[in-house]
């Protein structure tokens, strides 16, 4: 689906009183209206449309130009609101209630069997659909003020890196959304982790279907968790859920995930940029060669949350600085490094 009009983007400003209050009276009123708005969430910016007014929906993939296979996450206003999205089948539901209990708000979302008020474009023709709540109190207040659902994929257009400021935001859909609320720099810096829920004794199987803020640790405690296969074929272009095409997350400057320093041979003339974990030079990434740029996610100690945080403004920064080829180092896949690494493999994978 491609975007034919340009209209004015007005970017709206929420770090004073009234101007929040004037931000979410304006971001209602329009998406009441069937208009698409730009919010902060917790996790990452999200474009936000009337999750149960189809035409609505639409905006949201003209804006981004993303594929009508693609489905996306129902935001909800109150956890008492997901039985008007989906159908929390008996044999889960006190999982269900504990995990939302525990989570919600927060960057975890359910992948439930939908109710059949929700429109089929928001899941893509799927009988599930993606539920959460998210804990940012700007996205929270135009929520519970709509007093409807929201659907809210990356504001970015598709495929590309996902925004975690207004700015970015701005750079992406300029001339193709009305208005963005700038709520600052996004604190998690991530994607929500995505899980479903399986019947098993004597404790639930969480299947982990998009890795995230909410880790293996975090789940545990809840039930027996795996993950799914994380990086599919090329050829797997239906995902069951955001986020799972083979290619994602992608910058326009071809990007390689460089295992071991030892396999990196520079070639006469490229103009490489390097995104280091921690910036140690006994990791051997940082003197491979002249870098364009070098960025850091966590400087020093290697701390994964400050690398998720910093994750994707990071490669934002690299893709325009001038290199022909980002090389990125990994990190250890524990914790959220695992869902950093997922966002590398794809990202590398373009």
């Amino acid at each position: 689906m491609r975007l034919t009009r340009r209209m004015q983007t007005i970017l709206a400003e929420t770090d004073r009183p009234d101007k929040l209050k004037a931000a979410v009276v304006q971001a209602v009123d329009l998406l009441a209206r069937g208009e698409t708005v730009a919010l902060p969430t917790e996790t990452v910016y999200g474009l936000a449309a009337d999750a149960m007014n189809p035409e609505a929906v639409a905006k949201i993939f003209a804006a981004k130009e993303r594929p009508s296979f693609d489905p996306l996450i129902i935001h909800l206003p109150h956890r008492d609101r997901l039985a008007d999205v989906a159908i929390v089948p008996p044999e889960i539901a006190k999982a269900v209630a504990q995990i939302t209990e525990h989570f919600w708000p927060g960057p975890l979302t359910l992948v439930l069997p939908k109710h059949p008020d929700v429109p089929d474009m928001v899941t893509a023709g799927l009988p599930t659909v993606a539920v959460r709540i998210s804990a940012n109190p700007i996205f929270r207040r135009v929520v519970t003020s709509l007093a409807r659902p929201l659907a809210a994929p990356s504001a970015n257009r598709f495929g590309r890196i996902s925004p975690t400021s207004a700015a970015a935001v701005m750079k992406e859909l300029e001339g193709r959304i009305p208005l963005i609320l700038d709520g600052g720099a996004c604190h998690t810096g991530l994607e929500s982790t995505i899980i479903r829920i399986l019947p098993r004794d004597p404790k639930p199987l969480l299947r982990v279907l998009r890795a995230g803020p909410v880790t293996k640790d975090d789940l545990q405690p809840f039930g027996k968790v795996e993950f799914a296969n994380q990086l599919p074929a090329a050829g797997a272009d239906h995902p069951e859920v955001p986020g799972q095409l083979a290619s994602h997350y992608a910058p326009r400057t071809p990007l390689r995930l460089l295992e071991k320093p030892e396999d990196f041979t520079p070639v006469e003339g490229r103009r490489y940029a390097l995104l280091s974990y921690r910036c140690d030079p006994d990791d051997g990434y940082l003197f491979l060669t002249d870098w364009v740029q070098s960025l850091t996610l966590s400087p020093g100690n290697g701390k994964l949350p400050e690398a998720a945080v910093r994750f994707f403004h990071c490669l934002r920064q690299l893709d325009e600085c001038g290199a022909d080829e980002i090389i990125a180092e990994p990190v250890p896949e524990r914790g959220v490094g695992v869902a950093i690494m997922e966002r590398l493999r794809r990202a590398a994978a373009k």
